[in-house]
Protein backbone atom coordinates (compact mmCIF):
# COMPACT_ATOMS: atom_id res chain seq x y z
CA UNK A 1 0.00 0.00 0.00
CA UNK A 2 2.92 2.35 0.72
CA UNK A 3 4.56 1.72 -2.66
CA UNK A 4 1.32 2.27 -4.57
CA UNK A 5 0.69 5.50 -2.64
CA UNK A 6 4.19 6.78 -3.35
CA UNK A 7 3.83 6.04 -7.07
CA UNK A 8 0.64 8.12 -7.09
CA UNK A 9 2.34 10.99 -5.26
CA UNK A 10 5.31 11.05 -7.63
CA UNK A 11 3.01 10.99 -10.65
CA UNK A 12 1.88 14.50 -9.60
CA UNK A 13 5.41 15.72 -10.40
CA UNK A 14 5.18 14.67 -14.05
CA UNK A 15 8.11 12.31 -13.65
CA UNK A 16 8.45 9.01 -15.49
CA UNK A 17 7.34 6.61 -12.75
CA UNK A 18 7.19 2.84 -13.09
CA UNK A 19 5.59 0.51 -10.54
CA UNK A 20 6.80 -3.10 -10.49
CA UNK A 21 4.24 -5.30 -8.74
CA UNK A 22 4.44 -9.05 -8.19
CA UNK A 23 0.67 -9.61 -8.09
CA UNK A 24 -1.57 -9.18 -11.16
CA UNK A 25 -2.69 -5.57 -11.37
CA UNK A 26 -6.10 -4.95 -9.86
CA UNK A 27 -6.42 -8.43 -8.42
CA UNK A 28 -7.01 -9.52 -4.85
CA UNK A 29 -3.82 -11.59 -4.90
CA UNK A 30 -1.71 -8.77 -3.47
CA UNK A 31 -1.15 -9.99 0.12
CA UNK A 32 -1.37 -6.46 1.54
CA UNK A 33 -4.84 -6.00 0.06
CA UNK A 34 -6.59 -8.64 2.17
CA UNK A 35 -9.33 -8.67 4.81
CA UNK A 36 -7.08 -7.34 7.56
CA UNK A 37 -8.09 -4.02 9.08
CA UNK A 38 -5.77 -1.05 9.44
CA UNK A 39 -6.12 1.89 11.81
CA UNK A 40 -5.20 4.97 9.82
CA UNK A 41 -4.30 8.27 11.45
CA UNK A 42 -5.68 11.70 10.63
CA UNK A 43 -2.38 12.43 8.90
CA UNK A 44 -2.77 9.35 6.70
CA UNK A 45 -6.33 10.38 5.85
CA UNK A 46 -5.02 13.75 4.67
CA UNK A 47 -2.35 12.07 2.53
CA UNK A 48 -4.98 9.85 0.93
CA UNK A 49 -7.15 12.92 0.31
CA UNK A 50 -4.30 14.71 -1.45
CA UNK A 51 -3.75 11.64 -3.65
CA UNK A 52 -7.44 11.51 -4.60
CA UNK A 53 -7.86 8.14 -2.86
CA UNK A 54 -9.90 9.20 0.18
CA UNK A 55 -13.19 9.81 -1.68
CA UNK A 56 -13.07 6.14 -2.74
CA UNK A 57 -12.41 4.98 0.84
CA UNK A 58 -14.45 7.36 2.97
CA UNK A 59 -17.79 5.54 2.91
CA UNK A 60 -16.14 2.32 4.11
CA UNK A 61 -13.97 4.04 6.74
CA UNK A 62 -15.15 3.93 10.36
CA UNK A 63 -14.08 6.88 12.55
CA UNK A 64 -12.46 6.23 15.93
CA UNK A 65 -14.01 8.60 18.46
CA UNK A 66 -12.47 7.11 21.60
CA UNK A 67 -9.67 4.75 22.64
CA UNK A 68 -9.96 2.57 25.74
CA UNK A 69 -6.88 0.78 27.12
CA UNK A 70 -7.13 -1.80 29.93
CA UNK A 71 -5.09 -4.51 31.65
CA UNK A 72 -6.95 -7.74 32.42
CA UNK A 73 -7.29 -8.43 36.15
CA UNK A 74 -5.90 -5.01 37.15
CA UNK A 75 -7.56 -1.74 38.08
CA UNK A 76 -5.65 0.49 35.64
CA UNK A 77 -7.18 1.82 32.46
CA UNK A 78 -6.78 4.82 30.18
CA UNK A 79 -9.18 6.64 27.85
CA UNK A 80 -8.57 9.10 25.06
CA UNK A 81 -11.51 11.04 23.66
CA UNK A 82 -11.39 12.82 20.29
CA UNK A 83 -13.68 15.60 21.48
CA UNK A 84 -11.41 16.36 24.45
CA UNK A 85 -8.50 16.66 22.02
CA UNK A 86 -10.43 19.09 19.83
CA UNK A 87 -10.64 16.51 17.03
CA UNK A 88 -13.56 15.15 15.05
CA UNK A 89 -11.97 11.70 15.30
CA UNK A 90 -8.68 10.14 16.43
CA UNK A 91 -8.38 8.25 13.17
CA UNK A 92 -10.25 5.68 11.09
CA UNK A 93 -10.40 1.93 10.59
CA UNK A 94 -10.41 0.61 7.03
CA UNK A 95 -10.28 -2.88 5.56
CA UNK A 96 -7.07 -3.28 3.55
CA UNK A 97 -8.97 -4.65 0.56
CA UNK A 98 -10.90 -1.36 0.29
CA UNK A 99 -7.67 0.67 0.33
CA UNK A 100 -6.15 -1.65 -2.25
CA UNK A 101 -9.07 -1.28 -4.64
CA UNK A 102 -8.96 2.52 -4.30
CA UNK A 103 -5.21 2.63 -4.97
CA UNK A 104 -5.54 0.35 -8.01
CA UNK A 105 -8.28 2.56 -9.44
CA UNK A 106 -6.31 5.79 -9.05
CA UNK A 107 -3.16 4.15 -10.45
CA UNK A 108 -5.12 3.01 -13.49
CA UNK A 109 -6.14 6.66 -14.06
CA UNK A 110 -2.60 8.01 -13.50
CA UNK A 111 0.39 8.30 -15.82
CA UNK A 112 2.32 5.66 -13.84
CA UNK A 113 3.66 2.81 -15.98
CA UNK A 114 2.63 -0.45 -14.29
CA UNK A 115 4.46 -3.74 -14.77
CA UNK A 116 2.35 -6.46 -13.16
CA UNK A 117 2.77 -9.27 -12.52
CA UNK A 118 6.52 -8.73 -12.62
CA UNK A 119 9.53 -9.17 -10.35
CA UNK A 120 12.97 -7.63 -10.11
CA UNK A 121 15.49 -10.34 -10.98
CA UNK A 122 18.67 -8.29 -10.51
CA UNK A 123 19.84 -4.74 -9.98
CA UNK A 124 23.15 -3.22 -11.06
CA UNK A 125 24.43 0.24 -10.13
CA UNK A 126 25.91 2.14 -13.07
CA UNK A 127 27.47 5.59 -13.10
CA UNK A 128 24.27 7.65 -13.00
CA UNK A 129 21.47 5.09 -12.72
CA UNK A 130 20.35 1.70 -11.50
CA UNK A 131 19.72 -0.95 -14.14
CA UNK A 132 17.00 -3.39 -13.15
CA UNK A 133 16.34 -6.67 -14.91
CA UNK A 134 12.64 -7.41 -14.60
CA UNK A 135 11.13 -10.72 -15.63
CA UNK A 136 8.60 -10.45 -18.47
CA UNK A 137 9.80 -6.85 -19.09
CA UNK A 138 13.57 -6.79 -19.56
CA UNK A 139 15.93 -3.98 -18.57
CA UNK A 140 14.66 -0.79 -16.90
CA UNK A 141 17.04 2.11 -16.21
CA UNK A 142 16.11 4.34 -13.28
CA UNK A 143 17.66 7.42 -11.74
CA UNK A 144 16.08 6.37 -8.45
CA UNK A 145 14.83 2.99 -7.25
CA UNK A 146 12.50 2.84 -4.24
CA UNK A 147 12.31 -0.38 -2.25
CA UNK A 148 8.72 -0.75 -1.02
CA UNK A 149 8.45 -4.52 -1.18
CA UNK A 150 7.94 -5.48 2.45
CA UNK A 151 9.96 -6.57 5.46
CA UNK A 152 11.80 -9.25 3.45
CA UNK A 153 12.57 -6.75 0.70
CA UNK A 154 14.46 -8.34 -2.19
CA UNK A 155 15.22 -4.91 -3.67
CA UNK A 156 16.75 -3.69 -0.39
CA UNK A 157 18.92 -6.80 -0.20
CA UNK A 158 19.97 -6.44 -3.85
CA UNK A 159 21.31 -2.99 -2.93
CA UNK A 160 23.43 -4.58 -0.17
CA UNK A 161 21.33 -3.27 2.72
CA UNK A 162 20.78 -5.78 5.49
CA UNK A 163 18.14 -5.80 8.21
CA UNK A 164 17.84 -6.97 11.80
CA UNK A 165 14.79 -8.92 12.88
CA UNK A 166 13.60 -9.45 16.43
CA UNK A 167 11.04 -12.21 16.82
CA UNK A 168 8.43 -11.25 19.43
CA UNK A 169 7.36 -14.86 19.92
CA UNK A 170 3.78 -13.91 19.11
CA UNK A 171 1.31 -14.67 16.34
CA UNK A 172 -1.56 -12.34 15.49
CA UNK A 173 -4.94 -13.91 14.81
CA UNK A 174 -6.96 -11.49 12.67
CA UNK A 175 -10.70 -11.74 12.15
CA UNK A 176 -14.00 -9.80 12.17
CA UNK A 177 -16.78 -10.22 14.73
CA UNK A 178 -20.43 -9.40 15.17
CA UNK A 179 -21.23 -8.16 18.69
CA UNK A 180 -24.33 -7.81 20.84
CA UNK A 181 -23.69 -4.11 21.52
CA UNK A 182 -22.77 -1.39 19.02
CA UNK A 183 -19.10 -0.43 19.22
CA UNK A 184 -20.00 3.30 19.42
CA UNK A 185 -16.77 4.12 17.52
CA UNK A 186 -14.52 3.01 20.40
CA UNK A 187 -11.19 1.24 19.74
CA UNK A 188 -10.12 -1.10 22.54
CA UNK A 189 -6.64 -2.26 23.49
CA UNK A 190 -6.85 -5.03 26.10
CA UNK A 191 -3.69 -6.46 27.65
CA UNK A 192 -3.94 -10.01 28.96
CA UNK A 193 -1.39 -12.49 30.38
CA UNK A 194 -1.48 -14.42 27.08
CA UNK A 195 -1.11 -11.34 24.84
CA UNK A 196 -2.76 -8.08 23.74
CA UNK A 197 -6.17 -7.90 22.05
CA UNK A 198 -7.08 -4.99 19.78
CA UNK A 199 -10.78 -4.55 18.94
CA UNK A 200 -11.44 -1.93 16.27
CA UNK A 201 -14.78 -0.44 15.14
CA UNK A 202 -15.91 -1.34 11.63
CA UNK A 203 -18.84 -0.52 9.40
CA UNK A 204 -22.05 -2.56 9.60
CA UNK A 205 -21.66 -2.57 13.40
CA UNK A 206 -18.92 -5.18 13.18
CA UNK A 207 -15.52 -5.05 14.87
CA UNK A 208 -12.08 -6.08 13.67
CA UNK A 209 -10.02 -8.16 16.10
CA UNK A 210 -6.26 -8.63 16.34
CA UNK A 211 -5.55 -11.21 19.04
CA UNK A 212 -1.88 -11.75 19.81
CA UNK A 213 -0.85 -15.10 21.28
CA UNK A 214 2.18 -17.36 21.63
CA UNK A 215 2.56 -19.35 18.38
CA UNK A 216 1.42 -22.67 19.87
CA UNK A 217 -1.62 -21.06 21.49
CA UNK A 218 -2.47 -19.24 18.26
CA UNK A 219 -2.29 -22.49 16.29
CA UNK A 220 -4.65 -24.10 18.80
CA UNK A 221 -7.07 -21.13 18.71
CA UNK A 222 -7.21 -21.24 14.90
CA UNK A 223 -8.40 -24.84 15.03
CA UNK A 224 -11.21 -24.22 17.53
CA UNK A 225 -14.82 -24.36 16.35
CA UNK A 226 -16.39 -20.91 16.07
CA UNK A 227 -18.37 -21.22 19.30
CA UNK A 228 -15.31 -22.27 21.32
CA UNK A 229 -13.16 -19.57 19.72
CA UNK A 230 -15.73 -16.90 20.58
CA UNK A 231 -16.07 -18.20 24.14
CA UNK A 232 -12.33 -18.09 24.75
CA UNK A 233 -11.94 -14.63 23.23
CA UNK A 234 -14.94 -13.43 25.27
CA UNK A 235 -13.27 -14.63 28.48
CA UNK A 236 -10.11 -12.67 27.65
CA UNK A 237 -11.80 -9.48 26.45
CA UNK A 238 -14.83 -9.21 28.74
CA UNK A 239 -18.34 -7.92 28.13
CA UNK A 240 -17.81 -4.28 27.13
CA UNK A 241 -19.42 -5.07 23.77
CA UNK A 242 -21.84 -7.64 25.13
CA UNK A 243 -21.68 -11.13 23.71
CA UNK A 244 -19.68 -11.96 20.60
CA UNK A 245 -22.26 -13.54 18.31
CA UNK A 246 -20.47 -14.41 15.07
CA UNK A 247 -16.90 -14.70 13.81
CA UNK A 248 -15.54 -14.40 10.28
CA UNK A 249 -12.64 -16.19 8.65
CA UNK A 250 -9.48 -16.27 10.77
CA UNK A 251 -5.97 -15.47 9.54
CA UNK A 252 -2.61 -15.78 11.33
CA UNK A 253 0.53 -13.64 11.00
CA UNK A 254 3.82 -14.03 12.94
CA UNK A 255 4.96 -10.81 14.68
CA UNK A 256 8.44 -9.33 14.72
CA UNK A 257 10.32 -6.05 14.60
CA UNK A 258 12.37 -5.60 11.42
CA UNK A 259 14.69 -2.63 10.95
CA UNK A 260 16.75 -1.95 7.84
CA UNK A 261 20.42 -1.27 8.59
CA UNK A 262 20.23 1.81 6.34
CA UNK A 263 17.44 3.61 4.51
CA UNK A 264 19.39 4.79 1.49
CA UNK A 265 22.09 3.53 -0.85
CA UNK A 266 23.39 5.03 -4.10
CA UNK A 267 20.28 5.77 -6.18
CA UNK A 268 18.03 3.82 -3.83
CA UNK A 269 15.63 4.73 -1.00
CA UNK A 270 13.84 2.33 1.36
CA UNK A 271 10.28 3.00 2.56
CA UNK A 272 7.44 1.33 4.44
CA UNK A 273 7.85 -2.18 5.80
CA UNK A 274 11.08 -2.53 3.83
CA UNK A 275 12.47 0.15 6.17
CA UNK A 276 10.71 -0.97 9.35
CA UNK A 277 8.15 -3.64 10.15
CA UNK A 278 6.43 -3.05 13.51
CA UNK A 279 4.30 -4.94 16.01
CA UNK A 280 0.63 -3.93 15.52
CA UNK A 281 0.16 -3.13 19.24
CA UNK A 282 -0.33 0.61 18.70
CA UNK A 283 -1.47 0.63 15.07
CA UNK A 284 1.50 2.75 13.96
CA UNK A 285 3.21 0.66 11.25
CA UNK A 286 1.30 1.64 8.12
CA UNK A 287 1.00 5.28 9.17
CA UNK A 288 4.76 5.48 9.73
CA UNK A 289 5.42 3.86 6.35
CA UNK A 290 3.08 6.24 4.56
CA UNK A 291 4.93 9.19 6.14
CA UNK A 292 8.11 7.72 4.61
CA UNK A 293 6.41 7.99 1.23
CA UNK A 294 5.06 11.52 1.84
CA UNK A 295 8.45 12.77 3.02
CA UNK A 296 10.37 11.26 0.10
CA UNK A 297 7.87 12.68 -2.40
CA UNK A 298 8.18 16.13 -0.79
CA UNK A 299 11.99 16.03 -0.85
CA UNK A 300 11.94 15.10 -4.54
CA UNK A 301 9.42 17.87 -5.28
CA UNK A 302 11.49 20.47 -3.44
CA UNK A 303 14.83 19.48 -4.99
CA UNK A 304 13.20 19.48 -8.42
CA UNK A 305 11.92 23.02 -7.82
CA UNK A 306 15.38 24.14 -6.65
CA UNK A 307 17.37 22.38 -9.36
CA UNK A 308 15.52 23.24 -12.54
CA UNK A 309 17.09 21.59 -15.58
CA UNK A 310 19.80 19.92 -13.48
CA UNK A 311 17.29 18.02 -11.34
CA UNK A 312 18.20 14.41 -10.55
CA UNK A 313 15.69 12.45 -8.41
CA UNK A 314 18.36 9.98 -7.30
CA UNK A 315 21.00 12.54 -6.36
CA UNK A 316 22.94 12.40 -3.11
CA UNK A 317 21.11 15.59 -2.03
CA UNK A 318 17.69 13.90 -2.31
CA UNK A 319 18.83 10.81 -0.43
CA UNK A 320 20.61 12.76 2.32
CA UNK A 321 17.55 14.95 2.95
CA UNK A 322 15.25 11.93 3.08
CA UNK A 323 17.52 10.00 5.44
CA UNK A 324 17.96 12.98 7.76
CA UNK A 325 14.27 13.86 7.85
CA UNK A 326 12.95 10.41 8.68
CA UNK A 327 15.32 9.56 11.54
CA UNK A 328 13.53 11.11 14.54
CA UNK A 329 10.01 10.05 13.60
CA UNK A 330 11.09 6.51 12.72
CA UNK A 331 13.09 5.93 15.89
CA UNK A 332 10.46 7.58 18.08
CA UNK A 333 7.67 5.32 16.83
CA UNK A 334 9.85 2.19 16.99
CA UNK A 335 10.85 2.94 20.60
CA UNK A 336 7.24 3.67 21.56
CA UNK A 337 5.84 0.49 19.97
CA UNK A 338 8.63 -1.81 21.10
CA UNK A 339 8.47 -0.33 24.61
CA UNK A 340 4.75 -1.10 24.86
CA UNK A 341 5.32 -4.71 23.78
CA UNK A 342 8.03 -5.19 26.40
CA UNK A 343 6.20 -3.36 29.18
CA UNK A 344 3.02 -5.38 28.88
CA UNK A 345 4.90 -8.66 28.45
CA UNK A 346 6.46 -8.33 31.93
CA UNK A 347 5.01 -10.98 34.29
CA UNK A 348 6.43 -9.48 37.48
CA UNK A 349 3.98 -8.20 40.12
CA UNK A 350 5.78 -4.88 40.88
CA UNK A 351 5.99 -4.05 37.16
CA UNK A 352 2.28 -4.81 36.72
CA UNK A 353 1.39 -2.57 39.65
CA UNK A 354 3.47 0.33 38.31
CA UNK A 355 2.03 -0.23 34.85
CA UNK A 356 -1.50 0.13 36.15
CA UNK A 357 -0.68 3.21 38.20
CA UNK A 358 0.85 4.62 35.04
CA UNK A 359 -2.35 4.00 33.09
CA UNK A 360 -4.42 5.72 35.75
CA UNK A 361 -2.07 8.71 35.67
CA UNK A 362 -2.32 8.76 31.88
CA UNK A 363 -6.11 8.80 32.17
CA UNK A 364 -5.85 11.88 34.40
CA UNK A 365 -3.02 13.70 32.59
CA UNK A 366 -3.99 15.91 29.62
CA UNK A 367 -0.36 16.43 28.42
CA UNK A 368 0.17 12.68 28.08
CA UNK A 369 -3.09 12.32 26.17
CA UNK A 370 -2.10 15.23 23.94
CA UNK A 371 1.15 13.43 23.07
CA UNK A 372 -0.66 10.22 22.17
CA UNK A 373 -3.13 12.14 20.03
CA UNK A 374 -0.22 13.88 18.25
CA UNK A 375 1.24 10.50 17.27
CA UNK A 376 -1.32 10.59 14.48
CA UNK A 377 0.99 13.06 12.71
CA UNK A 378 4.35 11.58 13.80
CA UNK A 379 6.54 11.10 16.84
CA UNK A 380 9.04 13.87 16.14
CA UNK A 381 10.45 16.14 13.46
CA UNK A 382 8.85 18.04 10.61
CA UNK A 383 5.43 16.83 9.44
CA UNK A 384 5.16 16.34 5.66
CA UNK A 385 2.93 18.79 3.81
CA UNK A 386 0.56 16.08 2.61
CA UNK A 387 -0.05 14.90 6.20
CA UNK A 388 -0.90 18.49 7.20
CA UNK A 389 -3.50 18.81 4.46
CA UNK A 390 -1.24 20.75 2.12
CA UNK A 391 -0.18 20.17 -1.48
CA UNK A 392 2.90 18.32 -2.63
CA UNK A 393 3.78 21.19 -4.96
CA UNK A 394 3.50 24.59 -3.33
Amino acid sequence: MVGASLALALSQLELDVALIEAAPFGSGEQPSFDQRTTAISNGTQRIFDALGVWPLIERAATPIKRIHVSDQGRFGFARINAQEQGLAQLGYVVVNRVMGEALWRRLRESRVTIHAPARVVSMQLESDRQRLMVDSVGAIDAKLVIAADGAKSAVREAAGIGATTQDYGQTAIVTNLATQKFHDHVAYERFTPTGPIAVLPLSDARVGVIWMLAPAEAEQALKLPDTEFLARLQTEFGLRLGRFTQVGKRFAYPLSLTQADKHTAPRLAVVGNAAQGLHPIAGQGFNLGLRDAACLAEVIADVRHEGGESFDPGSALVLERYQSWRGKDRQGIIRFTDGLVRLFAQPFGPVKALRNVGMLLLDLAPPAKDYLARLSLGAAGKIPRLARGGRLIE
